[in-house]
């Protein structure tokens, strides 16, 4: 429908996946308002990008990808100190692995990069593929993580250190560092 510019697209897409885009938002901004707001934004860029997209098969992750970024790029568009320091922490979280020695100007080593990422959280238990998402991706808290996956907050921190080193030593053997 989006692909043939019906306008209808949007309610199907909102009534399907609006709860878990919102709910992306909301883990990000934490204010119900701005989670709606990014939601709203999110349809429209959806509608801007298909075509000359076509996720046919992966709606859910790209209408994620483009919901998660509108959201902090909305944190750090309003100066939400507290929200920005918190993306700023696990920015320099992950520096630990991916050194700032990556050169990510280049759009070819970034998409590998981004590739090779991938390969090791496949590679990984699911686990630990989720709670490294639930951080990295969705941006939630240690403690959230340890109530939702019912683990104690020191499991995921510890999981999260050893998952960086991993990372960092891939990276390293597939010579990314």
């Amino acid at each position: 429908m989006f692909l043939n510019r019906e306008e209808e697209a949007i309610k199907i897409v909102s009534a399907k996946y609006g709860a878990r885009i919102r709910s992306i938002a909301y883990g990000i901004t934490e204010n119900t308002q701005t989670a709606e707001e990014c939601e709203n934004d999110t349809y429209m860029e959806a509608w801007n990008r298909i075509p000359p997209h076509e996720p046919r098969t992966y709606l859910l992750a790209f209408l994620s990808r483009i919901v998660r970024t509108i959201s902090i790029n909305r944190c750090v568009r309003d100066r939400r100190l507290k929200r920005f320091a918190f993306i700023s922490e696990l920015t320099s979280e992950m520096e630990q692995c991916i050194a700032s020695s990556i050169s990510v100007e280049n759009k070819i080593d970034e998409d590998l990069l981004i590739e090779e990422i991938g390969k090791f959280l496949k590679e990984q238990p699911p686990k630990k593929r989720l709670v490294f998402m639930r951080r990295y991706y969705y941006l939630d808290k240690m403690e959230t993580i340890a109530k939702r996956l019912d683990m104690k907050e020191s499991t995921v921190r510890t999981l999260l250190t050893r998952m960086r080193k991993d990372l960092h030593q891939y990276l390293e053997r597939r010579e990314l560092l």
